[in-house]
């Protein structure tokens, strides 16, 4: 029985694994083995809720192990080290308990098939301080990190009536991590006085997003741009657009022109790339953003029985672009690698990938959603903003739950993250 490993449970890594396991492990044509080095998953575009305190991992996470149980593949804990292409084997990386104490030693998969899907992490572009300094928001376990210290923070400005200090929140990157984070803690201030802190509102917290460009959410148009930063503006949110960063401190961000922006929280979210790791293996051919090259069918340029898809694949349009780092792109990409290594084992040509781009949203927690529609149904560009704007928006995550739960389970599932919303708190505080 030849065998499939995957390493990377994001959304495309988790699709890709789901859609493989019902059809060729489910008949036994195939072993499936997923590798993440978190237990849990939960959809990257919802991290900076969790970071937020607005959602739960634990109602809206996604067990590795127990989902694996239930659709026919194998779940390994780990972090890939290295990849030995000549003995067609994975090395994982010792793993360690919280205490440093060793759980599990270096470990080696063998495959017939890799896919990688290692996803993204933020890129600092080498500015002092930022590793030491600031929070990102990568993975869960970052997103938990920063949620902790929020808290925290909460708790020192609220312990006194008198003194009315106010939380300094800086922002590094005003993409869509950094634009619906800052909305997202305007809304919890506000809640955080129903929950034990009724010293705290919105007026407690100052939060500067900081943009080395000269607009708010660069990578869309200009129309989405533009009302998103109203709505900020509207927030109280300061807006610093051609700002660029020298430097983060422990007491905040410094410019290039030497302006310290105070900050009690800071959160770097400029730029993504593929982990340094891909590079430094010195296995593939890979572009500036880390990314590994592939072929149109999505295998490396430089193993066809290697396999990249998501963040972390370098697909170079006709035009010359690259296909971005996006959840349409990762679930797109799924779904013609899962046709391949099928007709792999059928014998059928393999189809070509083609980024289709559906368009893109911004959702700024309960207070706007804006964004644009293409394709058949906007025959174009159309834009959107309000109610409709929402409902693309979460119908975007509705079908993320489908496709790893299927259509039964996903809407039991959503049901009950409707009914947790109406019953639970609106807040986490632990």
């Amino acid at each position: 029985m030849k065998k499939i490993v995957v390493v990377g449970g994001g959304a495309g890594g988790l699709e890709l694994v789901t859609r493989l396991s019902r059809s060729l492990g489910k008949r036994k044509e195939a072993e499936i083995i997923l590798v993440d080095k978190a237990r849990t998953h939960v959809w990257k575009p919802l991290l900076h809720e969790v970071a937020a305190g607005v959602i739960d991992k634990n109602s809206d996470g996604v067990d590795y192990r127990m989902h694996a149980v239930r659709n026919h593949y194998q779940f390994q804990l780990g972090a890939m080290r290295h990849i030995d292409r000549d003995n067609k084997e994975i090395i994982l990386a010792p793993l360690f308990d919280d205490n440093h104490q060793q759980i599990l030693p270096e470990r080696t998969l063998s495959y017939d098939y890799l896919v990688l899907a290692m996803g993204s992490v933020c890129n600092d572009f080498g500015t002092p301080g930022v590793k030491d300094n600031c929070f990102t928001l990568d993975s869960l376990h970052q997103a938990e990190c920063f949620h902790k210290a929020l808290l925290n923070q909460l708790l020192k400005i609220t312990q006194s009536a008198v003194d009315k200090s106010v939380l300094q929140v800086g922002i590094v990157g005003a993409g869509a991590t950094g634009t619906e984070l800052a909305a997202q803690l305007h809304h919890v201030a506000n809640l955080a006085r129903a929950y034990g802190m009724p010293e705290m509102s919105s007026e407690r917290l100052k939060v500067t997003i900081i943009e080395a460009g000269p607009r708010v959410l660069p990578a869309l148009p200009e129309r989405i741009a533009m009302s998103a930063k109203k709505a900020l503006l509207k927030l109280g949110i300061t807006v610093r657009e051609g700002t660029k960063v020298s430097e983060a401190t422990e007491k905040g961000f410094m410019t290039s022109e030497g302006e310290l922006i105070e900050a009690d929280l800071m959160v770097w979210s400029a730029g993504v790339k593929a982990p340094d790791f891909l590079v430094e293996m010195d296995v593939f051919e890979t572009n500036r953003a880390n990314q590994i090259l592939v072929t149109p069918e999505l295998r490396s340029t430089v193993d066809n029985d290697i396999f990249v898809i998501g963040d972390s694949c370098g697909f170079q349009q006709k035009d010359g672009s690259w296909v971005p780092p996006r959840a349409q792109s990762a679930h797109q990409m799924a779904s013609t690698a899962a046709n391949n290594i099928k007709a792999l084992f059928e014998g059928k040509k393999l189809e070509p990938y083609t980024y289709k781009d559906y368009g893109s949203l911004v959702h700024l927690s309960k207070y706007s959603t804006v964004g644009s529609l293409m394709g058949a149904l906007s025959n174009g560009s159309m834009f959107v903003e309000g109610r409709l704007a929402k409902l693309v928006y979460v119908s975007l995550y509705n079908n993320h739950q489908f496709a790893v739960h299927g259509w039964f389970k996903g809407i039991l599932t959503l049901f009950s993250r409707k009914v947790s919303n109406i019953v639970g708190p609106k807040f986490k505080l632990h």
